[in-house]
């Protein structure tokens, strides 16, 4: 296949000018965390990085490393208290621009079936975040190849079009502080999950009555049928167990536009950290239950 081993190096560039047209910024960190999490998503998906500096508690037989300051914001959820992010003057903060040192770096997936606004929404949200970055998987794509989407699906195929969407997946998720849209079909490879889970991963779900009427005239290749709102339903059917598998799934009504879906994304994600809270504050909590005083 003519993509099939393109080097990643191009894609890392592409990766670049793509969030450079996006948001005027490419000044984004390719230094991974090292609270990435492993799929059973047990220790929770935020910590201090490797770099910071962690005081030494020697107690009970073990050593407790608890993180400096600067790697707890205390920050907490603003939609719990409205007095959070209010300045002297009583002008309340966009609940997003809290996100940012809530998430610590991690990553945002957005995964959904084609026209479900995944590309529209993520730009709002990372554009209310303010230090997060925007990028369009398919976009880099036809940046990286120098041809459309529906160019790529004649000359290779879906199979070689699938092939260099996880190469991208390769190279985006290399980088911390993004938020991602994916394509819709890229939850099929289950190699691509093992990139979705060093994130938070969204899925918008819309009805197929809704996404066709989105789409009229689509150049969609997947959608090139005598019946699409018939192949959308069956592609739904084929990836609803994959969809599932997200962290939050937000259902899409028809009279909800981006900024809507933007705002149930923001709020959703704020309660989601308050439920899968850092490991080493679950640790944290558990000494102090436990009684151990030494614990500050």
């Amino acid at each position: 296949m003519m993509f099939a081993s393109m080097n990643n190096s191009i894609l890392a560039v592409s990766l670049l000018v793509a969030a450079v047209s996006r948001h005027g910024v490419g000044a984004f960190s390719t230094t991974r965390p090292s609270f990435a999490v492993a799929p059973a998503r047990t220790t929770g998906y935020f910590g201090a990085s490797s770099t910071e500096s962690v005081f030494a508690l020697n107690a009970g037989g073990f050593e407790w490393e608890d993180p400096v300051e600067a790697a707890d914001p205390h920050v907490e959820n603003p939609y719990l208290n409205k007095e959070l992010g209010t300045d002297a003057e009583g002008l309340q903060s966009d609940p997003a621009r809290l996100l940012a040192p809530r998430l610590q770096g991690t990553n945002i997936y957005f995964i959904g079936m084609m026209g479900s606004g995944k590309s529209a929404v993520g730009d709002v949200v990372a554009r209310r975040m303010g230090s997060y970055n925007f990028l369009d998987t398919d976009e880099i794509i036809e940046k990286a190849t120098s041809m459309s989407i529906p160019s790529i699906f004649e000359a290779e195929g879906e199979e070689g079009f699938r092939s260099i969407e996880a190469q991208v997946l390769d190279s985006v998720h290399a980088y911390v502080r993004c938020v991602i849209s994916t394509g819709g079909g890229a939850v099929c490879r289950l190699s691509n999950w093992s990139k979705f889970q060093t994130g938070i991963v969204i899925w918008l779900d819309v009805a197929p009555d809704t996404l066709i009427s989105r789409m009229q005239g689509t150049d969609r290749p997947l959608l090139q049928t005598e019946n699409p709102l018939e192949t959308l339903e069956t592609l739904l059917e084929e990836r609803t167990s994959r969809y599932s598998q997200a962290d939050i799934q937000l259902k899409i009504t028809p009279e909800m536009d981006a900024n809507a879906v933007a705002e149930m994304v923001i709020k959703e994600l704020h309660f989601f950290i308050d439920e899968n809270p850092p490991a080493w504050k679950q640790a944290k909590a558990k000494a102090q239950a436990e009684g151990l005083d030494w614990v500050q």
